[in-house]
């Protein structure tokens, strides 16, 4: 056989549910890769003089789980192109492991045959310990998707990879959207392992105070019983209660203790630090807490998203605070701003009015702007409200869209298309004249025009951009690492060679 991948399972962490046949593979003599060495049947194996390399070492290298596993998916894959390999995880290979559908999805494209056998998963000890028949109805959720899967509370749950504390509190977070603070749980850690297992039954909020949870712990949620008898489901906080101008919005955490945390914090006996700030000197802060706000959403760990918006709107309540010790508004006042704002411009929603669509929506936004503006609007441009701080490509965006509002754009994609073909034109005459003011002026307009072009295709050009820098950056580290790999200095290779490197990441990172 030249080139495979055996994908197996190492059961749940009793050493004696391995399977034979898998037992018979670690030991056929072909390298063995381990997703990871933190798991109780590894240190038998060990034990038993079993030969493996262990992936661990890629959950301190990558930022996201996402990143982890295509890692790990990558150098597996790397190493059967040299011969047979097996892949070994926890558990059941198809269960609950993002990493052996990396695998299969990659081998499957680059033509490298695959083969999966299955163990003892996690769900079978589970369901032992608790005294769980899954026929009866069981849903099954990832910790590290509950964005993405939602719980079932009208069934059991199982809450599957609550890796540590950490992930424990993003994961409380996210349940307590559908289910109530005190709604009672159950915390297994190991399960199905003899003297490592712990089971323990705790209310929702309380989660990530257990101090024992780590890579083998599960959740077990019951179903509420209001749901599962088909008696209704949990109001979401800020969900409407009634109906009408009796409705009542429910409100989990509101702002006054944060402001009066920063109340305190600028008091006479306060922080100096915070006492010294002003309006202008924060402004870097709330720049800097916007945009990492961003990489949270973009990471999609919610628990980071959390904190990060917390940090955000700590900005905010600063600059409210040092306003209300001017005698000029409060917090308040812009909660109350913004509310009264959201519901004059959402006519369709709060009113009589009807939309047929997202662009009448906005071409309302702006004519009831306008309305609140008076006068000063009628003087002032459709454009003059976009900020010149914004990141070039976004700004360049929100101009084009604005003046298409108005009727001032290409019917479809394709006059975008000749104009990116015209402006390009125009760059490598303005090359050819050698005057970089005017290759400076056509390839700026080069950039507007492929930005509008994106902006037609419903394509977000900001993120574009960016997605194809971080992929960029992958594939040069691809060419460095292969570099170190052969003693050599980046600086002491040809083109060529970085040339074929690069075509060889572009094969592997997607």
């Amino acid at each position: 056989m030249k080139k495979s991948i055996i994908i197996v399972g190492l059961g749940p962490g009793d050493p004696g549910m391995i399977p034979l046949q898998v037992w018979e593979l670690l030991n056929a003599g072909m390298p063995v890769y381990l997703r990871t060495a933190i798991h109780p049947t590894v240190a038998w194996l060990k034990q038993k003089g079993l030969s493996y390399r262990a992936l661990d070492y890629h959950y301190q290298q990558g930022e996201t789980f996402e990143e982890v596993y295509l890692n790990i998916a990558r150098e597996v894959l790397a190493a059967a192109r040299e011969g047979p390999v097996v892949y070994a995880v926890p558990g059941h290979p198809m269960v609950a492991e993002e990493s052996v559908r990396l695998v299969l999805d990659l081998a499957a494209r680059q033509g490298i045959p695959t083969r999966v056998v299955p163990a003892m998963s996690f769900l079978d000890a589970l369901s032992t310990t608790l005294g769980l028949d899954p026929c009866k109805g069981l849903h099954i959720v990832d910790a590290l998707r509950l964005d993405e899967q939602q719980p079932d509370p009208g069934v059991g749950t199982v809450v599957t990879q609550v890796y540590d504390r950490i992930t424990a509190g993003e994961t409380k977070l996210n349940l307590m959207e559908v289910y109530p603070d005190e709604h009672r749980i159950t915390v297994v850690r190991a399960a199905g392992i003899p003297g490592e297992e712990r089971v323990a039954q705790v209310p929702l909020y309380e989660l990530d105070r257990l101090p024992w949870i780590d890579h083998l712990t599960s959740l077990y949620i019951p179903p509420l019983k209001e749901v599962a008898e088909g008696e209704g489901t949990w109001p979401a906080a800020g969900e409407p209660v009634g109906a009408g101008e009796d409705a009542v919005y429910t409100c989990c955490f509101p702002l006054d203790p944060l402001v009066e945390v920063m109340a305190a914090l600028r008091a006479e006996n306060g922080c100096p630090w915070d006492r010294e700030q002003t309006h202008q000197s924060l402004k870097q802060y709330l720049i800097e807490e916007a945009y990492e706000v961003i990489e949270a959403l973009d990471e999609g760990q919610m628990y980071k998203i959390c904190e990060e918006l917390g940090d955000l709107l700590l900005q905010i309540v600063f600059h409210a605070q040092i306003a209300s010790e001017n005698k000029q508004f409060d917090m308040n006042d812009v909660v109350n701003a913004i509310t009264e704002k959201m519901l004059r411009r959402h006519p369709h929603v709060f009113g009589a009015a009807h939309v047929n669509n997202c662009q009448e929506v906005l071409i309302n936004w702006d004519k009831i702007k306008a309305q609140e503006q008076g006068e000063q609007a009628k003087k002032q441009s459709c454009l003059g409200n976009i900020p010149r701080a914004l990141p070039a490509l976004l700004r360049a965006e929100k101009v084009q869209a604005k003046a298409a509002r108005v009727g001032f754009d290409w019917p479809d994609h394709t006059g975008a298309v000749d104009k990116v073909n015209e402006e390009l034109k125009e760059v490598l005459q303005a090359l050819e004249t050698g005057q970089a003011r005017a290759v400076t002026e056509e390839v700026g307009d080069l950039l507007f025009a492929v930005v509008n072009l994106a902006r037609l295709l419903h394509v977000d050009a900001e993120g574009a951009l960016s997605s194809t820098t971080d992929k960029f950056i992958k594939r040069f580290q691809y060419i460095e690492q292969q570099a170190r790999q052969r003693g050599q200095e980046l600086s002491q290779l040809t083109l060529e060679q970085m040339d074929r490197w690069w075509e060889d990441a572009k094969k592997i990172i997607i």
